[in-house]
């Protein structure tokens, strides 16, 4: 699944094709929302129909930030092209499936893709991203997190423009760390989160599901732990050499049934995802949980809608991922959105140009505080309308400056595929696990079996 807005730069500089951030209400502006009815009138746009070029991007949903974003920029042009915005299906694998089908036939109607990070290795390799000039490169990384840059790179190349990135944080009750003793502006550990939460009786939360998601936790683990779930890529799938037998992935294998055997876990754990995570740390028996920026903005509409006691939200506290080992930095999961440029644009140039006006500090900022999705910048954290939005930026920032993204790897959707397979149901998982997870990934890399 794509991050929760809900995955993941340049100096501010006065150009034409860097709009002032606007102090816009909560709400799809009107212009936007010309752009959103223009999407469906002229999807096929392109530059050849005449006129001012007509750049297509296709965005995953959001909250209508993004055909902003496709107004404003449209107006920073000022008459040199017009972005229309064209949604994709909720889901990542959707996306990629409708994207892939039209790249395949060199449909030349794409010219800008918001694409989640563990696609974009496979869409650099099959030649569907145009290539990113050098001068163009430079401006979109300078003061970019580094998760977000690992996230947009293959082949030691920048193949797409960072957008906004997403990471979990450690979420915590402040009465409970209080009451554990815990200092929370230290590194702590999962075994010390669970002990406390298990003292206490209460919960910890990650996500245990047989998704996506079960992925980004286990890959964490194995990251925080030192080591990877592909240790060496090859161009011959049959040849990628996995690190699910390694040593870091046998202690990452062991915090991953600590966490789902304890006390701690909830009755469900097999199946919680990200919401169910959120609902369980806003009930009485909140402790911990592992989740992205999304559940503090929940918690206060919870609040508004009188739901949920104002009193629960204010005992939210936020750090760092938990460490696998007290002695090793945690790796916390990288996720958001980057802009791939599609290699059939007929207007390649200018889709860069827009690419660069969407991805502003200015623009990120508007983003972070109206969607909610965290920026690639590292100074829009310090942006005062974030740090009123999100008390939480600067954790969220040291996050991404140590993220790590998922596999990167053409075959992503196989290797993650036989993750959940075979990790799943978590409690369930051993010193075995990883020999038989990298026995079926193997299989499937080398046509031997299908998952």
């Amino acid at each position: 699944m794509t991050e929760i807005p809900g995955q993941h730069p340049p100096e501010r500089r006065a150009t034409a094709a860097r709009p002032a951030r606007s102090r816009a209400p909560r709400r799809l502006a009107g212009a936007a929302a010309g752009v959103v009815l223009a999407s469906t009138l002229a999807a096929c746009g392109g530059g050849g129909s005449g006129g001012v070029p007509t750049l297509t991007w296709y965005t995953n949903p959001d909250s209508g930030g993004q055909a902003e974003l496709a107004a404003r920029c449209t107006d920073a042009a000022e008459g040199r092209y017009r972005i229309s915005t064209a949604v994709l299906p909720r889901d990542a694998a959707g996306q990629r499936e409708q994207l892939v089908r039209r790249l395949a036939a060199s449909d030349t109607s794409i010219d800008i893709m918001s694409l989640d990070p563990p696609f974009i290795p496979e869409f650099a390799a099959a030649g569907f991203l145009a290539e990113i000039p050098e001068d163009v490169a430079e401006r979109v990384t300078e003061g970019v997190v580094q998760g977000a840059i690992e996230g947009a790179t293959w082949d030691d190349e920048l193949v797409a423009v960072p957008f906004w990135a997403n990471t979990q944080v450690l979420w915590y009750r402040k009465s409970v760390a209080e009451a554990a003793g815990l200092d929370m502006e230290e590194p702590v550990t999962w075994e010390q989160i669970v002990q406390a939460a298990e003292e206490q009786g209460k919960l910890v939360g990650a996500q245990g599901a047989r998704a996506e998601s079960l992925t980004v936790w286990l890959n964490a683990l194995i990251e925080s732990a030192g080591g990877s779930i592909i240790e060496e890529n090859a161009e011959d799938p049959a040849d990628i050499e996995l690190g699910l037998t390694s040593d870091a992935a046998t202690r990452a294998a062991e915090v991953m049934n600590l966490v789902a055997s304890s006390d701690a876990a909830s009755p469900a754990f097999s199946t919680e995802n990200e919401d169910a995570s959120a609902t369980g740390f806003e009930s009485e028996n909140g402790g911990f949980q592992v989740n992205y920026p999304f559940v503090y903005a929940r918690a206060l509409g919870a609040v508004e809608a009188g739901s949920l006691e104002a009193s629960v939200p204010e005992d939210y506290g936020a750090a760092v991922y938990p460490r696998v080992d007290p002695d090793e930095p945690a790796a916390p999961p990288l996720g958001g959105i980057s802009l791939g440029i599609s290699a059939f644009s007929p207007d390649v140039d200018l889709a860069l140009e827009a690419a660069e006006c969407i991805t502003s500090a200015e623009n990120q900022a508007f983003y972070f505080v109206n969607d909610g999705n965290p920026a690639s910048k590292a100074e829009v954290f310090d942006d005062p309308e974030v740090l009123e939005s999100f008390p939480q930026a600067p954790v969220i920032r040291e996050s991404l400056e140590l993220a790590k993204p998922r596999p990167q790897t053409p075959y992503y959707s196989e290797v993650s595929g036989g993750i959940q397979r075979v990790y799943h149901p978590p409690a369930s998982v051993d010193e075995n696990t990883g020999e038989a997870a990298a026995e079926l990934i193997s299989a499937v890399l080398r046509g031997d079996q299908l998952l």
